[in-house]
């Protein structure tokens, strides 16, 4: 398994090869300082986020009260606790003093 190269071979490496490159008859081209974010000698106008004017938000008290109310009156007409329990007979197992099953009762 080769071993991950470190940032100084990396480092190295390029520095290499950019002198095959210029010793090749290359050239490196010198740009102004933000020059390489123009476009036709201008900035690009879609990238710029910062001068559109501000957006009106869309209030949502009114909503938030309406939403509040629905859910306090769903609570006023659902049923208590006490009242919603399953009405059905459930099954009950007796057991002796040594854990095992003695008989079956239906409570209520």
């Amino acid at each position: 398994m080769n071993k991950r190269p470190s940032k100084r071979d990396l480092r190295d490496q390029l520095n290499q090869e950019v002198d095959d490159f210029l010793r090749q008859g290359g050239e490196v081209k010198e740009v102004a300082c933000g020059e390489t974010g123009l476009q036709n000698g201008r900035y690009n106008d879609h990238s710029l986020a910062f001068d559109k004017p501000k957006e009106e938000r869309t209030p949502l008290s009114d909503v938030l009260k309406t939403i509040d109310q629905r859910r306090e009156a769903g609570r006023k007409h659902s049923k208590p606790a006490a009242e919603k329990k399953n009405r059905r007979p459930r099954k009950k197992v007796i057991y002796d003093d040594f854990g095992e099953p003695l008989r079956i009762i239906w409570e209520e």
